[in-house]
């Protein structure tokens, strides 16, 4: 017996056909790449510059750890800006003399914060502004006392200066937080007096002969005597020398700067270091290496090693001197008061100083 057919149902569906048949899959949500907010730090400036911003950097770090820190300064300190283990990223940026860029290599969003650590003018607090940040850490202008932010203080030194606007905007800043870790590499001299007559301006350069005399003294009395010179300071280095009585392998440095590790090496390493109001002498500061500071157009007040440390400054401003600019910084002439000076004044302060720490 034949099974009966089932009883009609629906008429089936015809099969599908062209792209329906084969259906796109669930569209993914597509994940942006999370990229975490900049602050862009301006302090185009040199080594010096730097050095004595590294508490001020420090703060922005700790206040702001998912930030990254972007500091606009000269590409050539871009070794030295590496080394402090604080800035994330250099944006070159450069102008003669002390002055301000006119602008800035900045690309993508605009930071989350931009912070003004060059100077409390309105030539960088426009460069920041111009960037469109969310925040602006800068100085009151000096002729607004109406606009927000700290007023500034002509007889403050630089570390404390740039502490105390962070601190104002409410972030932890300690001027004392300078000292940089010891450089991995090895000493090319270690225990060597370090010389450096050079500066950016000759008003801040003590005679070459005098310090030739520092080292011609300091030779003698059994000491490894090294001349440093950053880029363009060769010949005055290889004069020091010379009358020195040095071989010209006692110079380092000279066509171009010296490596930043290298030098940080030489100083940190180094019995003592004699310099003018220089990169190297606050290199000497952070590094508690001890030092023979020579001052002449500026206060030591605004620029002068940490009272503190194995540092001993040398000035003689007249009694009717400004007590904090007495002269031009930035002159062409060695300043009277560089040159009351003597050699012997400053290879008796040499050997007065204490023994440097011991370095693993």
């Amino acid at each position: 017996m034949t099974a009966a057919p089932p009883p009609a149902g629906p008429a089936a569906a015809p099969a599908a056909t062209g792209p329906a048949a084969h259906p796109s899959p669930p569209r993914r949500r597509r994940l942006r790449r999370a990229t975490p907010p900049r602050a862009a730090v301006l302090r185009a400036l040199g080594l010096g510059d730097l050095l004595t911003a590294v508490p001020a950097l420090r703060a922005l770090r700790n206040a702001l750890p998912g930030h990254e820190l972007v500091l606009a300064a000269p590409e050539r300190l871009a070794d030295a800006v590496r080394a402090l283990g604080t800035v994330d990223r250099l944006l070159p940026a450069h102008a003669p003399g002390r002055g301000v860029p006119t602008a800035l290599p900045w690309s993508g969003p605009p930071p989350d914060v931009a912070v003004d650590l060059h100077g409390c003018g309105p030539p960088s607090r426009m460069l920041l502004a111009g960037l469109r940040p969310r925040r602006l850490l800068v100085f009151a202008p000096p002729d607004s006392p109406q606009a927000p932010g700290p007023r500034w203080r002509p007889d403050e030194h630089e570390r404390d200066r740039w502490c105390r606007m962070l601190r104002w905007y409410g972030l932890h800043a300690d001027p004392g937080d300078l000292a940089l870790p010891l450089p991995g590499e090895p000493s090319p001299a270690p225990g060597a007096v370090v010389l450096h007559p050079g500066a950016d301006a000759p008003a801040r350069r003590w005679p070459a002969e005098r310090f030739a005399a520092v080292g011609r003294a300091l030779a003698r009395d059994g000491h490894r005597v090294v001349v440093v010179a950053g880029r363009g300071e060769g010949p005055l280095a290889r004069r020091v020398a010379a009358y020195a009585g040095l071989a010209p392998d006692a110079v380092a440095g000279g066509e171009r700067d010296l490596p930043f590790g290298r030098l940080a090496a030489l100083v940190a390493h180094a019995r003592c270091v004699v310099a003018g109001d220089s990169g190297v002498a606050h290199l000497a500061s952070a590094l508690r290496t001890p030092s023979v500071v020579l001052f002449g157009p500026v206060a030591p007040r605004l620029w002068g090693p940490p009272p503190d440390g194995p540092h001993r400054v040398l000035w003689h401003p007249s009694p009717d001197d400004d007590p904090l600019r007495p002269g031009d910084a930035h002159g062409r002439l060695p300043d009277p008061r560089l040159l009351r000076i003597s050699a012997a004044e400053a290879l008796a302060a040499v050997r007065a100083l204490p023994e440097p720490p011991a370095r693993s």
